[in-house]
């Protein structure tokens, strides 16, 4: 059975780890249990209760009234906001909810629920980036099984290719080379598709070499094409103690290139970039910047 921190709930749920002890004082909502050696964690009960209530309380509703609604009450409410075409956190949630299940038939209408509502481009913007980032952290914090990941993935991966094989290749004049590859050893590739799809969508040259890429080839690759960017995905790979030398060789390797990363491994407060490295926070940001 999966457990969570209260640390990892805050990044899975969007509240505030204080916010969220005050809540379970004040209105018990939650279930804390304890380890043998009397650690506080949560399951997954925990989370998907946690993942509605963020729902209705982004929606309004005070947390004092949730509070007093029975499970039943608030899984209708929940349902019922899913028809809402800006519902996005409730399509991100009800995919985490549904991937945790391992519930193909929910996970499959959630997404293509919200791609009829918003179109495919705002569905990789507002719903499966943010649920990319999710992935991530359950990954790291070893709360999902690759069982779980290759679900979710193949899901999300048809859709993807689908979405960049429709593209019409629109190359912008001039338009500078990115070179996409994911780090020897690291097999998860959506993050890193989507990149591939916003970059075709803005006109740009884009030199997609996919997972598990040994460096000698993006060397390779690098000397054949001399591009102005790189861009990877760290989301397990490379080890969180492990990854600012390879940011490093990477920045060394590479001096005159801007090089773009993305994923949980990138994303750690000790982590101090090079000076030709920027960190992808948002997909959205980094569209928009591509659009500029």
């Amino acid at each position: 059975m999966a457990q969570y921190t209260i640390k990892e709930l805050e990044h899975l749920s969007g509240i505030k780890a204080h916010t969220i002890r005050i809540w379970e004082q004040r209105y018990s909502i939650l279930n804390p249990k304890r380890t043998d050696t009397n650690i506080r964690y949560y399951d997954e009960a925990d989370l998907k209760s946690l993942l509605n209530i963020s729902l209705l309380n982004e929606r309004g509703y005070k947390i004092s009234k949730i509070a007093q609604m029975d499970p039943r009450q608030i899984l209708k409410m929940v349902t019922q906001l899913c028809d809402s075409p800006c519902a996005c956190s409730h399509h991100v949630s009800a995919l985490v909810s549904a991937m945790v299940d391992m519930d193909e038939e929910k996970f499959e209408k959630q997404l293509s629920t919200a791609t009829l509502q918003l179109g495919l481009h705002d569905v990789m913007e507002e719903i499966i980036s943010p649920f990319l980032y999710k992935i991530g952290i359950l990954w790291q914090t070893n709360n999902i099984s690759p069982a779980h990941e290759h679900f979710v993935s193949n899901l999300i991966r048809q859709k993807l290719i689908v979405a960049i094989d429709g593209q019409t290749i629109r190359r912008k004049e001039n338009a500078p080379t990115y070179i996409l590859y994911l780090p020897e050893g690291e097999l998860h590739e959506l993050a890193l598709l989507y990149l591939n799809y916003v970059l075709r969508a803005n006109g740009q040259h884009v030199v997609y070499l996919g997972q598990n890429l040994p460096f000698k080839d993006l060397e390779l690759t690098y000397e054949q094409f001399q591009a102005k960017y790189i861009c990877t995905v760290l989301t397990s790979v490379p080890e969180r103690d492990q990854v600012q030398g390879y940011l490093n060789q990477l920045s060394k390797r590479f001096p005159h290139t801007t090089i773009y990363v993305y994923g949980f491994q990138a994303q750690h407060d000790f982590i101090a970039l090079p000076a030709n490295m920027k960190r992808i926070n948002c997909m959205r940001t980094f569209s928009e910047e591509l659009k500029a």
